[in-house]
C-alpha cells in the first residue's frame, strides 16, 4: 500500500528542487496536515462543445471565456459550469501521483469541484472544473483556498507523464 505524505514530508519536498509545489500564495496556510491546498488563480466559461475522441490526437476541449474579478477581487457565479486555473504550480516526482478534493467549505456552499489524477513525473499550473450547484449561486475571491492536493507514494517510480498537458499554465 502506497502511504499518504504527511505535512512534514509535503514540507521537506517542497524544499527541494525543483520544490513540490511553487508559486503559492500563503505557505503556512495553504499547508496541511495531510495535503496542500491549492488558490484560485483565474476562473472561465466553457465556449465550445469538446470532443474526447478514441484517437488523442482528435481530442478537442472546449474554447474559454475568462471571467473578471470585481474591484473588491472577486467574481460572482451563477450554476453552470466552470474551468478554475490555479496559483500553484505543481512538479511530482516519478515515484509521487496526487489526488484533488473540494475542500469541505466549497461542499457546504453548493460548490464542487471535479479534478483527474495528477500522474507521477507531471510538471505544470493545472486547471479543474468548478461546478456551482447552488442555485443562488456562489460568490469566490481570487486567492481563494479551494483543493487540497493529497500526494500519494508509488511503490515505485514510473517513467513519469509525458503527455500533453506537461508544462500547461507556465510558459513552458
Amino acid at each position: 500500500m502506497s502511504p499518504v505524505l504527511a505535512k512534514q514530508d509535503i514540507e521537506q519536498l517542497i524544499k527541494g528542487q525543483p520544490p513540490l509545489v511553487e508559486c503559492y500564495v500563503n505557505f503556512a496556510e495553504q499547508l496541511q496536515p495531510n495535503g496542500f491546498d491549492l488558490t484560485l488563480r483565474a476562473i472561465a466559461v466553457p465556449q465550445t462543445p469538446g470532443l474526447i475522441a478514441v484517437q488523442n490526437s482528435q481530442r478537442r476541449v472546449s474554447d474559454l471565456s475568462p471571467l473578471v474579478f470585481d474591484g473588491l477581487g472577486a467574481i460572482d457565479l451563477i450554476p453552470g459550469a466552470y474551468i478554475i486555473t490555479f496559483n500553484e504550480v505543481v512538479h511530482l516526482p516519478k515515484d509521487i501521483m496526487a489526488l484533488g478534493r473540494p475542500r469541505s467549505s466549497l461542499l457546504r456552499c453548493g460548490v464542487t469541484i471535479g479534478t483527474a489524477v495528477w500522474d507521477a513525473g507531471y510538471s505544470g499550473r493545472s486547471q479543474a472544473l468548478l461546478v456551482v450547484h447552488n442555485p443562488r449561486g456562489f460568490r469566490v475571491e481570487n486567492n481563494a483556498r479551494l483543493l487540497q492536493l493529497i500526494f500519494l507514494q508509488l511503490s515505485r517510480e514510473t517513467e513519469g507523464y509525458q503527455g500533453v498537458y506537461q508544462g500547461e499554465n507556465t510558459g513552458e
